[in-house]
């Protein structure tokens, strides 16, 4: 592994958010949002706005209006997407850029019109280009083409950057904008078309030991590199973020990384030990690696005084439990 050097803190008077306003989460029930739920109600903010798409559909101009004018939200969280891994995103690619520009346009914009306080937008490092320099700092945005496998979503996600940044700069808005590496935890996707690689790992090797197979198959080489983090730990980073920072503060988006990356063949190792899979691990060199490395610069984040707190077993045995509620309840998708 390779781990940052920590900077040291920059120093600041902060006050917290106003913990009797109103705190809304949009997407409160993915991985992202649920952990957000998570650390505002361990930081003791109660007065939490939450609606499930039945209840509000984010891509109805007029339906977000209407919420906006009724709950009236001094905070807004946009956590809410439409996400997936590379076969949901070359097999929907319409509906990954139209989908996830209506919801940041709608928020956005209502957010605006509607006097909320702070606003904080969560992208995805696929915004940076495919071959953009290792690690990935803030400046290499919009420097390069990107990954065409997923190009509709970054799109979408660059859009809301820009989106947050232009509303700051005429309107005077204090919406920030933050870019979060892999992510896993509680609440996850373990669909194995759909999800991304970790989830689809920990139902692979879950699935070979309960049919005691010998070998788990594994595709590519194993030695691409990625970096991955939980998800409580990321809700931290952005709670840290709201209360003592303004999106001034931080330039028109910041990265949130754990510091250190793995390999693939450590990561399938890893999730092996950890779902009790003992099996021989099979690596098939004759399907892609994808990048080489995908790795963020946390940098800026680190200089501001924060550090990730879980280690990767630690939290991949959290998001293994975790898949074995959903799978008691019922509710992974076959």
């Amino acid at each position: 592994m390779i781990f940052a050097i920590s900077p040291k803190p920059l120093l600041r008077k902060y006050s917290l958010m106003d913990r009797n306003a109103k705190i809304y989460i949009a997407g409160h029930r993915g991985l992202v949002g649920s952990a957000i739920m998570r650390r505002l109600q361990a930081g003791g903010y109660s007065n939490l706005i939450t609606r499930g798409h039945t209840e509000l559909d984010l891509t109805d101009q007029q339906a977000v209006q209407q919420f906006y004018a009724a709950e009236k939200p001094g905070y807004v969280f946009i956590a809410a997407a439409k996400v997936g891994g590379i076969h949901a995103n070359n097999t929907y690619p319409a509906d990954f850029i139209y989908q996830n520009l209506m919801i940041e346009c709608n928020l956005i914009h209502g957010a605006y019109q509607h006097g909320v306080k702070k606003l904080l937008f969560l992208g995805s490092t696929c915004i940076y280009p495919k071959l953009a320099p290792q690690p990935m700092k803030e400046e290499h945005l919009l420097t390069g083409p990107l990954e065409p496998t997923n190009e509709p979503y970054p799109v979408a996600k660059i859009a809301g950057i820009k989106m947050c940044s232009a509303y700051n700069r005429q309107y005077g808005t204090n919406f920030m904008s933050v870019m979060p590496t892999n992510l896993y935890g509680p609440n996850d996707n373990y669909h194995p078309q759909d999800s991304h690689v970790l989830p689809a790992l920990i139902r692979r090797m879950h699935e070979a030991k309960e049919r005691g197979d010998k070998q788990a198959t594994v595709w590519g080489t194993g030695n691409a590199r990625r970096e991955f983090m939980a998800s409580d730990d990321m809700a931290d980073a952005c709670l840290f973020l709201m209360e003592r920072f303004d999106a001034k503060d931080l330039g028109e988006f910041i990265n949130i990384g754990v510091g250190c990356d793995m390999t693939i063949r450590e990561v399938v190792e890893v999730v092996a030990r950890v779902v009790g899979f003992e099996g021989e691990l099979v690596f098939d060199t004759s399907k892609p690696d994808g990048a080489p490395r995908k790795f963020i610069d946390s940098a800026r984040l680190t200089a501001l005084g924060w550090q990730p707190k879980t280690g990767f077993e630690e939290g991949l045995r959290a998001a293994y439990q975790d898949f074995l509620r959903q799978l008691e309840a019922g509710t992974v998708r076959l």
